[in-house]
């Protein structure tokens, strides 16, 4: 019969036991789970290790700004520029297409958008056409062609009408904010400030259902009798917005509806493509792409009969082509 003390002592080796075990099996478990870049963020170096392995460029108020770059170096560059609220991942139909033509494709989350810097300041268009050109500078892109859509339409214009010589060969802008969204007495065409003063009391009281809310409805023509709705792009697009910092989404709202876009559009000399639905319930056809294609110097209006606000992504069987022959051309 094993005594007390004997019982006890069998006891401690067996708890002692069990430790180690533990111990080994956990250190075994998180040498195998943790990736290399994960065990590098340990040492002195991790900042380092970071800016090797992940695709940012940090500007020069410190925000790192987060961008795709696929394809050869030597191919002809793309660099696409998406909407409020959202990120590269929106132009993946287009990334993918013009990625197997042949071109470099590159996409970027504005500062504030995605997987960048959720900043506290310089949500306005001077700043996002600077971060543009941070992009464009430390990738070097020469002889690139920029496609921006809704807001990003409105950053292609800026950047486009301040860049330096050879770095752009042409531009696209699709449902593109240009030449100015509010209503004023030189714009008297334009939705009310009304309109986006609304936008701004939504994203404060509920941005999660004001994410969901837009791309149900206008967004995609979702709201139209007979529209083929896709759960998923609702989806979506609502995970996009929510990556971003409501406070750079607030902001956005006034840079992208009280931008005067117009003496930019004035000012570019390279051939630019202005893309447009004509049932776009967001950025209304009439007081934006017929009025910026008459302020460009080398202007091309091509309208689309009943598509939305969304039609990249609604139509991409349309839409790739046409910018590929525009590209081409």
């Amino acid at each position: 019969m094993p005594t007390p003390e004997n019982e006890r002592s069998f006891a401690r080796t067996a708890d002692a036991t069990r430790r180690d075990v533990l111990l080994a099996g956990g250190a075994a478990i998180a040498a195998i789970a943790l990736p290399k870049a994960a065990l590098a963020a340990t040492s002195p170096t991790s900042l380092e290790n970071r800016s090797q392995t992940m695709p940012f460029i940090k500007t020069k108020d410190g925000t790192e700004i987060f961008y795709k770059d696929w394809g050869s170096k030597d191919a002809q560059p793309i660099v696409f520029h998406h909407g409020w609220p959202l990120s590269a991942d929106d132009w993946d139909a287009q990334m993918m297409f013009f990625l197997e033509k042949g071109f470099r494709v590159i996409a970027h989350d504005r500062r504030g958008h995605g997987r960048s810097t959720q900043t506290f300041e310089g949500n306005e268009m001077d700043t996002y056409a600077a971060d543009v050109a941070a992009l464009t500078d430390h990738l070097d892109l020469r002889n690139a062609v920029h496609i921006g859509h809704s807001t990003g339409g409105g950053e292609v214009v800026h950047y486009v009408a301040r860049a330096k010589e050879g770095r752009v060969a042409k531009a696209v802008i699709i449902g593109a904010v240009p030449p100015i969204m509010v209503k004023s007495d030189k714009n008297p065409g334009g939705l009310p400030l009304e309109v986006f003063d609304g936008f701004r009391a939504a994203l404060v009281a509920n941005r999660a259902q004001f994410f969901l809310d837009i791309p149900t409805g206008p967004f995609y023509g979702f709201n139209r009798p007979g529209a083929k709705v896709s759960q998923g792009v609702i989806e979506n697009w609502w995970r996009q917005g929510m990556m971003g910092g409501a406070k750079a989404h607030y902001d956005c709202i006034k840079a992208f509806s009280e931008t005067d876009f117009t003496e930019d559009l004035q000012k570019i000399t390279v051939p630019v493509l202005v893309m447009h639905g004509d049932d776009d319930q967001i950025v209304p056809y009439a007081d934006s792409a017929p009025l910026s294609a008459k302020l460009l110097r080398n202007g091309t209006l091509k309208t689309y009969p009943g598509f939305p606000h969304g039609m990249c992504t609604t139509h991409p069987e349309v839409i790739n082509p046409d910018l590929l022959a525009f590209i081409k051309g």
